[in-house]
């Protein structure tokens, strides 16, 4: 089992000594939240909470994650990257393939494309996107991206996007860039399925197992076989024993805030840099 560090909400000044620690310590990647704007009025509610109120506020920081993979790949040897999750329908698919690659080669394909399709429709209007109908358009912006990242010249015809022959200009990854799909209802569950990977919300043990589940039911209609990663983040595993039975179940990597387990949500870099240097020692190290 790999485990995955979440910078979800951290600063920009100390993702650098946490990545570096990260890398040291042998966690397999660090991952990055996506917003662009906080509107201060919502006409949709926040789906992951139960009174649809947000988990951060105006002041929370969401550094953009493929320039923070660029600089941290810098200063790492072996540390992935990765997003919790990347918004893709809220972007243009050749603005977004061209960040993408250019994250991937500075990183020498250290990077994963966790894609979720988002549920603030004033953040997508800001952005020049349509909110309607965003899960397809995701599916086919996936599609134009691999295209593009061939370094090849491609064309496409589809139902949102079409173009003649071209090709993105270098730098490409030197090979596929893994695509993992967050979300737990059906629809993403089934876009998951097409892809790399799945990731979880913050879930039970028994929710994120029957969600696997369901993935790989759908992946049999899809006569899909072969490696399946999931990412999972379970509100009750926190020791050994309970990241073990996520594992038995079809988990790859977890998600997490080591930290946490040892001074709690703690804004003190010192404090980070040391829960997550004792988690390595106490899970990591004893379950690999």
């Amino acid at each position: 089992m790999k485990f995955v560090i979440s910078a979800m909400f951290q600063p920009p000044q100390d993702l650098v000594p946490l990545a570096k620690a990260a890398d040291e310590a042998g966690y397999e990647a660090i991952s990055f939240s996506d917003h662009v704007v906080y509107p201060e009025t919502l006409d949709t509610p926040y789906p992951y909470t139960e009174d649809g109120s947000r988990r951060y506020d105006e002041n929370t920081d969401f550094p953009d994650a493929w320039v923070v993979a660029g600089a941290l790949s810098s200063v790492t040897t072996r540390l992935r990257f990765t997003t919790n999750v990347f918004v893709l329908p809220m972007r243009n698919p050749f603005a977004a393939a061209k960040t993408v690659a250019t994250a991937a080669a500075m990183s020498n394909d250290r990077v994963t494309m966790t894609v979720g399709v988002g549920w603030s429709n004033v953040e997508f209007e800001l952005m020049g996107q349509e909110f309607r109908r965003r899960g397809a358009r995701a599916d086919e912006m996936i599609e134009v991206m691999k295209k593009l990242w061939s370094g090849e010249m491609v064309d496409h015809e589809g139902e949102f996007y079409r173009f003649d022959r071209l090709k993105l200009t270098p730098p490409f990854p030197s090979k596929p860039v893994p695509i993992w799909v967050g979300g737990i209802s059906d629809l993403a569950l089934k876009r998951a399925a097409k892809n790399d990977g799945w990731l979880s919300d913050l879930q039970t043990t028994d929710e994120i197992l029957e969600c696997i589940a369901k993935v790989h039911r759908f992946r049999g209609e899809l006569g899909r076989e072969g490696h399946f990663d999931v990412m999972a983040s379970a509100s009750d595993a926190a020791g050994i024993e309970g990241y073990e039975r996520l594992r038995d179940g079809g988990v790859s990597h977890i998600l997490t805030m080591p930290w946490a387990f040892y001074h709690g949500m703690t804004d003190d870099l010192e404090k980070k840099i040391d829960g997550l240097q004792r988690f390595s020692e106490d899970v990591i190290a004893k379950m690999n």
